[in-house]
């Protein structure tokens, strides 16, 4: 479903402040995987995604998405294939439109359609319908403008537009760490809801370990722009935020295997 084989990224190439954020970076993720991505600020977790979606074109390496090579097609008409929440609640969705426009976009993904013509009763009742699975009474508030929603309510929106249509690759970075402890329990239970109820393959970005774990059936470590650690399914039932954390502290020091980073000292 997602392949990324040997991914390069570098910024400010032959400058003094040149970067190398991804170093020949290689993952796979099958259809319905969902990956959750833990590391370092700088490790390149954003940067992977960036790429993934088409905002940052890779310097070396290929993207393929359900079989085909994106890596050289652009965010615009990438955005078919690949579905994103960010961090930032106000940038998943139109502030000055209503709920129901930002459904009617979301939902006509891909389709070749007027924004006048998807917002109909029938749709209507099919916004509604999905809206209640958020249990936050948004099914009854169609016609409110997006900005006037609170901060959980907007992710909640945007996390079930990404969701709704069965993008190929659903990226989420760090889209509960801008809200409060229980706003951020309420959307990580509505991701998981989603995933599962979709069938969807998703990456998520994360910096918080237990959510890491909790989340998903494949779990990965990033530092200085590679994949240091990965965890199966199987292992990933056992491992421990403790764990997790002690294998993380000790990325500042040799590259190790990944049985050698989650064995206890």
């Amino acid at each position: 479903m997602l392949e990324l084989t040997s991914i390069t990224k570098r910024f400010f190439p032959d400058t003094v402040n040149e970067r190398l954020a991804l170093k020949g970076l290689s993952l796979k993720l099958d259809e319905g995987d969902f990956v959750t991505v833990i590391g370092s600020n700088g490790a390149g977790k954003s940067t992977l995604l960036n790429c993934i979606a088409g905002r940052y074109p890779v310097d070396t390496g290929q993207i393929r998405i359900d079989g085909k090579d994106v890596t050289r097609v652009p965010e615009h008409r990438r955005a078919k294939y690949v579905a994103r929440v960010f961090q930032d609640p106000m940038a998943g969705t139109a502030p000055r439109m209503t709920i129901e426009e930002n459904l009617a976009i979301a939902f006509a993904r891909g389709r070749r359609r007027g924004l006048g013509l998807a917002v109909t009763d029938r749709n209507r009742a099919t916004f509604r319908q999905a809206l209640k699975k958020l249990d936050l009474g948004l099914e009854r508030r169609l016609a409110m403008r997006v900005g006037m929603l609170s901060g959980g309510q907007r992710q909640a929106l945007s996390l079930l537009m990404a969701a709704y249509e069965r993008p190929d690759i659903l990226l989420l970075d760090e889209h509960t760490a801008a809200l409060d402890p229980s706003r951020a329990e309420l959307i990580t239970k509505l991701t998981k809801d989603l995933v599962e109820e979709h069938g969807l393959t998703a990456l998520m970005v994360t910096h918080n370990m237990q959510q890491a774990i909790d989340l998903g059936n494949r779990l990965i470590m990033m530092h200085e722009g590679e994949i240091i650690l990965e965890v199966g399914e199987e292992e990933k039932r056992h491992v421990t935020a403790e764990q997790l954390a002690e294998a993380f502290s000790r990325t500042r020091g040799a590259q190790l295997s990944d049985r050698t980073l989650l064995e206890a000292d």
